[in-house]
């Protein structure tokens, strides 16, 4: 007769420990990167059956075969590759909605002061002796540029935040790095199927989605878990006991530039790309800021110059610098403005009001917060799309190891039941025992 007691016990190890994998699950229903797992249970071989063959009459008990987690290696892929992307988009879509706030007239008002310097000169046109007007047109020439400088302070602001960003993605990059090869040491050492090699694969597969929502990789895997992670365009960051840190450099107009040992890359997704494709965007914001004052700077002084004031004088610069950084309004009175030419009083101020055309400061300025717009929207399309595709792949990964509460009940009553039959087989055994021993 096969040991009953054997099999009870079995039974009592196996259930129990069914119960504390079950357990498990409910209590991480909500933690973040917590796969199912399920105890893989199998009959054990009978004291009497041979090693290749098992009677279908002697049983021999219950015995565990590990634990496994519920995941499925192509949609985990298919996510990390969908969430780099969408992390990508959506980094470089919230640097550009600041850009675009900064070039706003409601941040700057040079829209609004090109139009009142403007408006002015035309009213100057009709009554040029006007030092009330007069007034207005300087007061509207120091407003654009305050307006160019206050731009030009917030576009380097964000060129800074930029690259301070920049900083603690890759420092934050470096460490999960480190400790993904920890985590490969530890994988490396763990009894295969237990609940530690759940945990530290669970801890993995969170590293991971981490670095590839910073930068693009490819993961390769050997017989214990252990993974050796390469950059997408094929440098080695993980394995073989190495980790190769990347590293980020911060060019003087803002522009980064990433490394991988020393050895320069360029990510083309996750968080790291779009930050890249941010600094790039400010940085041609600044450049073309810097012409737009330059240009306007030039006209407006050329324009000035050719007229005379109200003493007869030759008109002076309106302005001063060369960057939005350094455009300054010079310091006239209303009488330096020159509003008259040797024909007229007023024959200035027309020239002046004549400069409205295609190649205006106004209509340039227009066109600059018009392209701004149309590449901030452009963006906010493709970060849409991207973040529809992430949540996408992501709930068809997490349909695989979420944890369903209502199979988990039913999986806990079938244990329970389980584990009070083992128990019951315990005490047959030991009642049979005793009646024999009594009958002796």
């Amino acid at each position: 007769m096969s040991d009953l007691l054997g099999i009870g016990a079995s039974g009592l190890r196996a259930y129990s420990r069914a119960l504390s994998t079950i357990g498990d699950n409910i209590a991480n229903a909500q933690t973040p990167g917590y796969a199912r797992r399920t105890l893989e249970l199998q009959e054990s071989q009978a004291g009497s059956n041979m090693p290749l063959y098992r009677s279908s009459v002697k049983p021999g008990g219950v015995a565990i075969s590990g634990i496994t987690r519920s995941v499925d290696a192509w949609l985990i892929e298919d996510s990390r590759i969908s969430s780099g992307d969408a992390e990508r988009a959506a980094t470089r879509l919230g640097w550009m909605d600041k850009v675009e706030v900064a070039l706003s007239d409601e941040a700057n008002g040079i829209s609004t002061g090109l139009t009142r310097l403007f408006t002015t000169a035309d009213q100057l046109t009709s009554d040029p002796n006007n030092r009330t007007l007069r007034a207005q047109f300087l007061q509207a020439a120091d407003d654009v540029a305050t307006g160019f400088r206050t731009t030009a302070g917030q576009l380097s602001g964000m060129a800074d935040g930029i690259s301070g960003a920049a900083d603690a993605s890759v420092a934050d990059l470096n460490a999960n790095l480190d400790a993904l090869e920890q985590i490969n040491i530890g994988l490396r050492k763990a009894r295969a199927g237990s609940t530690n090699e759940a945990g530290l694969l669970d801890e993995r597969d969170r590293l991971l989605d981490s670095i590839a929502s910073q930068m693009g990789v490819t993961a390769s895997f050997d017989k214990h878990g252990a993974v050796t992670l390469r950059a997408a365009s094929g440098e080695q960051l993980v394995g073989g006991g190495q980790v190769t840190h990347v590293g980020v450099t911060t060019a003087a107009d803002g522009r980064l530039s990433f490394s991988i040992g020393g050895d320069a890359f360029a990510p083309a997704t996750g968080g790291l790309a779009g930050l890249g494709q941010a600094a790039d965007h400010v940085a041609d914001q600044r450049a073309g800021l810097d012409t737009a004052a330059a240009q306007f700077a030039a006209q407006l002084n050329a324009a000035h110059q050719a007229g005379l004031d109200a003493n007869g004088n030759a008109g002076q610069p309106l302005f001063t610098g060369t960057t939005a950084a350094t455009l300054t309004a010079v310091a006239l009175a209303p009488d330096q403005v020159a509003a008259g030419d040797v024909g007229s009083g007023n024959g200035n101020m027309l020239a002046i009001g004549g400069l409205r055309g295609a190649n205006d400061p106004e209509s340039v300025w227009s066109g600059r917060l018009a392209q701004q717009a149309q590449a901030t929207t452009s963006a906010r399309a493709q970060s849409a799309a991207a973040e529809t595709r992430a949540d996408a792949a992501s709930a068809a990964r997490f349909s695989v190891s979420e944890i369903d509460l209502d199979r988990e009940a039913a999986d806990l009553l079938r244990f329970q039941q389980a584990y009070s039959a083992a128990a019951r087989t315990i005490q047959v055994a030991r009642e049979t025992m005793q009646a024999l021993l009594n009958a002796v």
